[in-house]
C-alpha cells in the first residue's frame, strides 16, 4: 500500500515509528508536510498538490496533525477524504477532540463521568462559577491550551477567583474544573486502536507539579486497567469517532473520569512504558481496515462510493440528469449529495 504521514517533522519518534513499521511491512511510506499540501478544491476533480506536484494517490493517510495548524490540517484532511482515501482520523473526529468544550459536551451527553465542569462567557461573578464546580481547589483551563500550558491550579477560592479574572481581561476562553484529590497527581492513558485498548500507562506527576505531563518531569509506569476503566476509554474514543486515540482518564473516588480524548497521541511514553509495539499494531489496523468500503473517507465524507463515480455525480446539477441506466442507488446517493453538499 502507499501510506502518506501527515507530520511537520519526519524525525519526530511518533513520525518515524509509524515510518518505520509500514516500512517493515513492505508499505510504500512517504512523511507529508502538511502546510506545504496546497488544495485544488475542484468538483470533478478533486487534488492536492505537493511541493509543485501533483500528489499521486495514497491507499491511506495517517494525520500527525498539532495543534496549532488544526484548521489547515482539517482542510487537508478533508480533501484527502474528498480523493476517496482511507483517512486514520477524518477531519469531522479531529475538529470534535481538537475543542476542549465541544468534546466535554458530547461525552456528558453520552453519559461518560467527567470532572464536574463550569463554562462561562460572562463572568462577572467568578465565585458562582466557582461554586458551579463544587469550590475551591479548581483546575481552571485555557480552551486552547495543549500538552498541560493553560492549565492552572487554584487551590483556594481567592486565588481561584485571581486566575479567572486575569483569563477574562484576557479574553481568553477557559474551563473551569473541580480538583480531583484523591487521584494524587496521577493519571491514566488508555491507548485506543478500533474497538480495544492496546496499551495503558499510569502517569505520576514530579513533586511539587500538579500536572503529570511526562515532557513536564512526570513519570510513567505500566497500568492494569479494570474492566470499567477499559469500557469507558473505548466508549470516550467512539464518542469522537475516532479509530485511534490516546483517552486520559483519571481515578477518583466515584470511578474513571475522562480528562481529555487526544487524536494526536504520541508513541514515545506509551512504548517506553509498556513495551507494546503500538505503532505496528496502527499499522496492522490500516491493513485490515483500508478496503472496507464503510472506512473510505468518500462514504465518511457523505458522497457515493464506486462503482458509481462522484465525478459523474458532481457534474450534474440535479439529479433528473443521471441517465436512465443508473440504478436507484446511484439516483439516492446523488439525491443525499445535492441535498448535504459539504455541509459536514
Amino acid at each position: 500500500m502507499k501510506i502518506a504521514i501527515l507530520s511537520r517533522n519526519p524525525d519526530l519518534y511518533s513520525t518515524s515509528r509509524l515510518r518505520e513499521e509500514a516500512e517493515k511491512k513492505s508499505h510504500e511510506c512517504r512523511v507529508i508536510d502538511t502546510l506545504k499540501c496546497s488544495i485544488d478544491i475542484t468538483t470533478a476533480n478533486p487534488a492536492i498538490w505537493y511541493t509543485g506536484e501533483k500528489l499521486e494517490r495514497q491507499d491511506a493517510i495517517i494525520p500527525r496533525i498539532g495543534a496549532s495548524i488544526t484548521d489547515y490540517g482539517t482542510a487537508v484532511i478533508r480533501q484527502f477524504e474528498m480523493m476517496d482515501t482511507y483517512c486514520l482520523v477524518g477531519s469531522i473526529p479531529l475538529g470534535r477532540s481538537r475543542s476542549k468544550l465541544r468534546a466535554l459536551q458530547l461525552l456528558a451527553r453520552k453519559g461518560l463521568g467527567m470532572p464536574a465542569t463550569g463554562f462561562a462567557h460572562d463572568v462577572h461573578n467568578t465565585r458562582q462559577l466557582i461554586k458551579l464546580v463544587g469550590g475551591a481547589p479548581v483546575v481552571v483551563k485555557l480552551l486552547e491550551g495543549t500538552q498541560g500550558r493553560g492549565v492552572v491550579l487554584a487551590e483556594t477560592a481567592k486565588a481561584a477567583e485571581s486566575v479567572i479574572d486575569a483569563f477574562t481581561e484576557l479574553k481568553a476562553d477557559f474551563l473551569v474544573q473541580e480538583f480531583i484529590k484523591e487521584a494524587g497527581g496521577s493519571d491514566v492513558r488508555c491507548f485506543v486502536i478500533g474497538k480495544r485498548v492496546v496499551a495503558a500507562m499510569e502517569r505520576t506527576s514530579s513533586p511539587g507539579e500538579f500536572r503529570s505531563n511526562l515532557h513536564r518531569g512526570g513519570s510513567a509506569q505500566l497500568t492494569k486497567l479494570s474492566p470499567t476503566e477499559r469500557r469507558t476509554a473505548v466508549k470516550a474514543a467512539q464518542t469522537m469517532g475516532l479509530d485511534v486515540a490516546g483517552v486520559d482518564l483519571i481515578r477518583s473516588s466515584r470511578g474513571p473520569l475522562v480528562l481529555e480524548v487526544n487524536s494526536s497521541p504520541g508513541l514515545r511514553g506509551i512504548e517506553e512504558a509498556t513495551g507494546v509495539n503500538v505503532a505496528g499494531k496502527i499499522v496492522k489496523y490500516i491493513e485490515d481496515n483500508v478496503d472496507s468500503p464503510r472506512s473510505r473517507g468518500a462514504i465518511r465524507f457523505g458522497l457515493p462510493p464506486s462503482p458509481v463515480s462522484r465525478t459523474a455525480i458532481l457534474k450534474h446539477s440535479s439529479p433528473a440528469s443521471i441517465t436512465s441506466s443508473s440504478s436507484s442507488n446511484q439516483l439516492a446517493w446523488a439525491l443525499r449529495f445535492q441535498r448535504r453538499g459539504l455541509s459536514r
